[in-house]
């Protein structure tokens, strides 16, 4: 699949057991965090989290939760809802169906250990094989993908770019990719703040939509 900023509704068709984006009569929006927890970073996203009131999704790298579990703590004791993002970033594409679901069940493991966890997870690149995507739903998870990504992994755009993806596409019921990652720390840093700043202003609420995460 390309990867697009704004998510075409071609693809959204071709693909219609994943979850794009989420129906409401609200201005909300679900922010969602990928590749986490990290030191530092998914602290000052909590921190601009907290400044806000606003609530969002951390799908987390199983491996991650598990080297860095009192980080992971301050997410959940935040009020934060986890998903699932594989326990070692395994890209679908590549990984034979077996293997894939072991990793993601090894994750779902990891993170009930610490909290009780939802079947909710987002494949790592958006790649995930069909097969791989039948056995996960077969065992009760919801694969959630994007409605806009804001590219802050990505080197060769800038901060200001990243924050353009964001905020020229946003609409009520728009599921948006950020990255608490070291990566994606630079465009994070300036897109962040700005987006919940301008999302406040402009009357939008960041929730997790219960209808799919309960």
């Amino acid at each position: 699949m390309k990867l697009w900023i704004k998510t075409h509704p071609i693809i959204k068709w071709l693909f219609p057991k994943y979850i794009w984006d989420f129906k409401t009569n609200k201005k909300t929006v679900w922010l969602t965090f990928d590749d986490g927890p990290i030191p530092e970073v998914t602290e000052w996203v909590l921190e601009q989290l907290h400044q806000h009131n606003a609530k969002a999704t951390f799908f987390c790298i199983g491996d991650n939760v598990r080297k860095h579990s009192d980080i992971f703590n301050k997410v959940t004791s935040a009020g934060h809802s986890i998903g699932n993002h594989t326990f070692n970033h395994l890209n679908g594409w590549k990984t034979g169906t077996g293997q894939y679901i072991d990793n993601v069940e090894r994750c779902w493991q990891t993170i009930a250990e610490f909290t009780r966890p939802t079947k909710i997870m987002r494949p790592p690149y958006g790649k995930i094989k069909r097969d791989q995507a039948r056995r996960l739903h077969k065992l009760g998870y919801k694969i959630i993908m994007w409605d806009i990504v804001s590219a802050d992994f990505d080197p060769n755009i800038t901060p200001e770019q990243c924050l353009e993806n964001v905020l020229k596409n946003v609409e009520p019921g728009s599921i948006i990719v950020f990255h608490d990652s070291v990566k994606a720390f630079k465009n994070l840093q300036y897109a962040l703040p700005k987006t919940l700043g301008f999302l406040s202003e402009n009357g939008y609420r960041c929730e997790v939509p219960a209808q799919i995460c309960s």
